[in-house]
C-alpha cells in the first residue's frame, strides 16, 4: 500500500514473493479490516476487467504516518541487533543459557 492502492490478493502475493510464505485470507483480511476500522486505510470497490470486482486498499494520511513510525522503530531495532551481533552477541545467548541450566 505504500506504493499506492492495492488489493488483498496482490498483498498476499508480494508477501509470498518476499519470503513470508503463503498468507491465508483468514489472516490477511481481518488485518485489513482492522486497518480500515482504525482509519489507517480507505477501501473502495473497483470493477474487474474480466472478472469480479476487487476491494482496493489505500493508505490514509494517518496510515502513512503509522507506517513511517513503524519503519523508524524497525530500523532502530535492526541497528541495535546488528551492533550486538557484530560485538559477538551470541555470547549473551550462551551465558544466559548456561546460567539457567546451573540454577
Amino acid at each position: 500500500m505504500a506504493d499506492g492502492p492495492t488489493y488483498g490478493y496482490a498483498i498476499a502475493g508480494r508477501l509470498a514473493d518476499s519470503g513470508f510464505g503463503d498468507i491465508k485470507g483468514g489472516t490477511l483480511y481481518p488485518l485489513l479490516a482492522r486497518l480500515e476500522k482504525n482509519e489507517l486505510v480507505i477501501v473502495d470497490w473497483r470493477t474487474g476487467d474480466s472478472g469480479p470486482g476487487r476491494k482496493y486498499f489505500t493508505l490514509t494520511d494517518a496510515g502513512r504516518a503509522e507506517l513511517e513510525h513503524g519503519l523508524t522503530q524497525w530500523e532502530a531495532f535492526s541497528a541495535r541487533v546488528g551492533v550486538h551481533l557484530a560485538a559477538g552477541g551470541d555470547t549473551f545467548v550462551h551465558s544466559t543459557h548456561s546460567s539457567r541450566s546451573s540454577a
